[in-house]
C-alpha cells in the first residue's frame, strides 16, 4: 500500500477518510548544514521516510512535511534556515488545530531534527492538548532507538554523524558522499551529554553559539560532530525499520485510544 499524503488528497477524500480514521502523522525536520557530504534537508528526510514507511503499512495519512526547524547555530553554513522557536510554537499549534478543526483527534509528530526541536514541540503539543482536547504524542528517533543503537555499534548522536548519515545511506544514498565525509569527535566536557541514551548525570542541552561553531570549523575543518566514515546502508537499514515498527506500534495504540 503506498503512502497517504495529505496534498494529494481531495477535500472528500480527506472526509471520507475522517469516516473511518482520526489519526495523522506530522513530519517535522529541519534545513540546516549537514557537513560537506549529505544535504541541507536530511533532518526532514529521515521523517518523511519513517512517515511514508509508517503510512504504507497503517493507512494513515500524513500531513505535509515542515522543512524549517530551529537551528541558530547552523547558521554558521550558507543555506541554513532557522525559525525562531517561539514562531515554531505557533506553527506546529496552528496546524494542529486547523486539522482539529475537521476531525482529526490524535496527532503523531516526527521529529527529526534531534532534540533541538523538542522543548517547542512539547509546549505546543501541551497546548493543543489542553486547548483543543486532542492527543499529541512527538516520535523522536534518538529517544526511539535507544534500545537498538549499541547493537549496532552506533556512537554518541553528534551532527551528521553515522546514526544520521547510515540512515540517509539506505533510504538516500544517491544524495550522500562519504568521499568527503571526515570524523571529528570533540574533547568531552564535564557533566554535558546530550545523548539521550546516555546514563550519566548531565546539564541540559542548549543550542551552540556561532562563535562556538566557528571554533568547531577550526578544529574539524567541517561542521559535524561524530565518525560519519563509519556509517554503512545495512546498519541504517536495520535502524530505520526499528523506528518504523515502533512508530507502527505508536500508531496502532492510538487506534485504539477514545
Amino acid at each position: 500500500m503506498p503512502a497517504l499524503w495529505l496534498q494529494e488528497m481531495k477535500w472528500p477524500d480527506v472526509l471520507k477518510y475522517l469516516e473511518k480514521d482520526d489519526r495523522i502523522i506530522i513530519p517535522w525536520g529541519s534545513t540546516e548544514q549537514h557537513g560537506k557530504f549529505a544535504p541541507l534537508g536530511t533532518d526532514t528526510l529521515v521523517a518523511i521516510a519513517l512517515a511514508e514507511d509508517a503510512s504504507a503499512k497503517t493507512g494513515v495519512v500524513i500531513a505535509p512535511p515542515m522543512w524549517f526547524g530551529w537551528s541558530p547555530h547552523h547558521l554558521v553554513r550558507p543555506g541554513t534556515i532557522s525559525v525562531r522557536a517561539e514562531v515554531l510554537i505557533e506553527v506546529l499549534y496552528d496546524v494542529i488545530r486547523s486539522l482539529a478543526k475537521h476531525g482529526f483527534k490524535k496527532f503523531v509528530v516526527i521529529n527529526g531534527h534531534r532534540i533541538v526541536n523538542i522543548p517547542w514541540m512539547q509546549i505546543a503539543a501541551e497546548r493543543a492538548q489542553r486547548e483543543l482536547k486532542v492527543k499529541v504524542v512527538i516520535f523522536d528517533p534518538a529517544y526511539m532507538s535507544k534500545e537498538i543503537a549499541d547493537k549496532l555499534g552506533f556512537g554518541p548522536v553528534g551532527h551528521a554523524e553515522e546514526i544520521e548519515i547510515s540512515h540517509m545511506l539506505y533510504k538516500y544514498p544517491q544524495l550522500i558522499d562519504l568521499s568527503k565525509a571526515k570524523d571529528y569527535v570533540p574533547k568531552e566536557k564535564p557533566l554535558y551529554h546530550v545523548d539521550p541514551r546516555d546514563p550519566r548525570d548531565t546539564l541540559c542541552y542548549v543550542p551552540s553559539t556561532e562563535e562556538d561553531m566557528k571554533s568547531l570549523i577550526e578544529a574539524s575543518g567541517d561542521s559535524i560532530t561524530g565518525r560519519p566514515t563509519l556509517s554503512s546502508a545495512e546498519k541504517g537499514r536495520k535502524y530505520h525499520e526499528h523506528l518504523v515498527s515502533r512508530l507502527v506500534f505508536v500508531l496502532n495504540m492510538l487506534r485504539e485510544e477514545r
